[in-house]
């Protein structure tokens, strides 16, 4: 990491002990003469920002898409702007509240979990080139996935598929919180949902204030988001992120008295339960009491839920629950049920019938009625002259080869039929194969099935060749059930790549128990792989054991695969 000193942190932590908390300030204009921080813009000479995808002022933050230039794959970038001077501060230009944001960065370190990405990278001024003005960052790993506006503008998710998702995160701040850490989730574009399925912080470097009661609330404003669509913390962060903003109810007895004509703006928020139906009673109690604030002797205030780790054994037994009752007619929640869904609405099949429907449906029996006659007919006359007397008819004489003097060469083989038709199987997902803890460029491999040979997926520029650094890196496919294939294209500008073809029992199957099929050297364009003589796979693993290249940069780029199912 090109992070700070320890003479660097211990000074950014006695600086930021007397700096109190910093609202948001507009970023103060880069000096004169130097171009604005923006898309394009490269930091310590290795992460290109590319698109930036939401802000937090009160952090003083801005949340970026980047590249990392030197291992080739996205990262995601949090970056601190320097805030316009204000006189009046203690912190006049942001940098003490930036210097202790980032000595929380560094000390997370060593923080792993699937609820939180992990942190790759820390650049403070020092001990990075950065531009003006920025005053520091931090990168973590990209698992690609969307926001919580894009989930939602998908329609509402089902109660049980959002206790799901939330689950990891709040596990991940538990985790966090045993260490002495805060994660800094509270806020709705520091969150997206993975492909799996999964709430997880990506933009890291949490505002200095935030202790781990934030981290509860914003674990409960996740929740309320994804079972209602509206944000439940700040209305201006709801509105950076696309989000309505969560109702609120209006308090009784002391605390109306005292919030008066505001009561509407700071009760507490409004049971998930009344804003859609079928939301089961534990998820509001947990998003409620995530949100609650002190009750100060309250007691008509919701039970508030204070630790990560409770908000984490509630959804946990949510979820159980919810799996031992899978044989159990749902709850309506007011989405009809997915294709896929055991228990199907038996409403839909009870429509008033159609006289016109009837009508057509009638023409379309007689009409197959006098089809099948026709066929039947037909195959009558053709049975009749093959079993009938066929003693004038001439004799079907099979064509082979000939002794001289007219004999028949004796053992020659009969004429071979032609070979059986293939058609191309889709496969039903992709995944990077890597035995150790960093997957080449793993939010890109899905472009290798696309249907779009113009996007590839590649692998990270070794310095090495293939296995000194690593055993191999691999794309396993996986079909909807098993499937016999009799070929395999990859479409690649790699010359010289070796790939092994092998079957899994599963995606995450180890190496060593997976069988190999084939294997193949790869030219420049399209290579054929012949699988003819494999078993029915269901998931098929291609298997770089040589990468593309010479000299000392060594990758291998593949454009797009495609499966051929043998013909029956």
């Amino acid at each position: 990491m090109s992070g700070q000193t320890e003479e660097q942190s211990a000074s950014a932590r006695t600086v930021m002990a007397t700096v109190p908390a910093q609202p948001g300030r507009p970023a103060a204009p880069p000096p004169d003469g130097q171009p604005a921080t923006d898309a394009g813009t490269t930091l310590a000479g290795r992460y290109r920002l590319t698109e930036k995808l939401g802000t937090e002022p009160a952090a003083g933050a801005e949340f970026w898409l980047a590249e990392d230039t030197v291992l080739r794959r996205d990262v995601a970038v949090t970056l601190l702007r320097r805030l316009a001077t204000d006189p009046e501060s203690d912190d006049p230009d942001g940098t003490a509240r930036a210097g202790e944001m980032i000595v929380r960065a560094l000390r997370t370190g060593s923080f792993e979990h699937r609820g939180a990405a992990r942190l790759l990278d820390v650049l403070a001024p020092g001990g990075a080139a950065l531009p003006a003005d920025v005053l520091g960052a931090a990168v973590s790993e990209w698992t690609g996935g969307r926001s919580l506006a894009e989930v939602l503008a998908d329609g509402m998710l089902r109660p049980m598929t959002a206790a799901r998702m939330v689950e990891p995160l709040a596990d991940a701040a538990a985790a966090a919180h045993r260490h002495g850490l805060v994660l800094g989730c509270d806020h709705p574009q520091r969150i997206r949902i993975s492909s799996d399925g999964r709430a997880q912080l990506t933009f890291v470097l949490a505002r200095p204030d935030v202790t781990p009661a934030d981290d509860v609330r914003g674990i409960g404003a996740v929740l309320y988001a994804l079972l209602t669509g509206r944000w439940a913390l700040s209305g201006a962060d709801a509105a950076r992120a696309g989000m309505e903003v969560a109702e609120r109810c209006r308090p009784t007895g002391s605390a109306a008295a005292t919030q008066g004509k505001d009561a509407e703006l700071t009760g507490p928020v409004v049971p998930p339960s009344d804003v859609r139906p079928g939301v089961p009673v534990e998820l509001d109690a947990v998003a409620v009491g995530a949100l609650a604030p002190d009750s100060d002797g309250d007691t008509t205030s919701p039970k508030r839920v204070r630790t990560a780790a409770a908000v984490h054994r509630m959804l946990s037994e949510v979820v159980s629950e919810d799996d031992k009752n899978a044989l159990f007619p749902p709850v309506h929640d007011g989405l009809p049920p997915a294709p896929g869904d055991v228990w199907q609405d038996s409403s839909r099949a009870r429509r008033p019938p159609d006289p016109d429907r009837r009508r057509k449906l009638m023409i379309g029996l007689v009409v197959l009625g006098v089809g099948v006659l026709v066929v039947l007919g037909y195959l009558g006359l053709v049975l009749g002259s093959v079993f009938g007397d066929s003693s004038g008819a001439p004799k079907i004489v099979v064509s082979a080869p000939t002794a001289p003097g007219g004999g028949v060469v004796a053992g020659a083989a009969p004429q071979q039929a032609p070979p059986a038709a293939t058609s191309a199987v889709a496969p039903a997902g992709v995944e990077v194969f890597d035995t150790t803890s960093d997957p080449d460029n793993a939010g890109r491999i899905s472009r290798v099935i696309d249907g779009n040979p113009t996007t590839s997926w590649r692998t990270y520029e070794y310095r090495q060749q293939f296995p000194a650094l690593k055993p191999g890196v691999g794309v396993m496919v996986s079909f909807a059930s098993a499937v016999q294939l009799s070929s395999l294209s990859i479409e690649s500008p790699s010359n010289g790549t070796i790939v092994e073809i092998r079957s899994a029992t599963s995606a995450d199957a180890d190496l060593a128990d997976t069988v190999p099929i084939a294997r193949a050297t790869l030219q420049s364009g399209v290579t054929q792989v012949s699988l003819a003589q494999s078993q029915p796979v269901q998931h098929l693993l291609v298997w770089i054991t040589k990468l593309g290249g010479d000299g000392d940069t060594h990758v291998t780029e593949i454009d797009e695969m495609t499966f051929q199912r043998a013909g029956v």
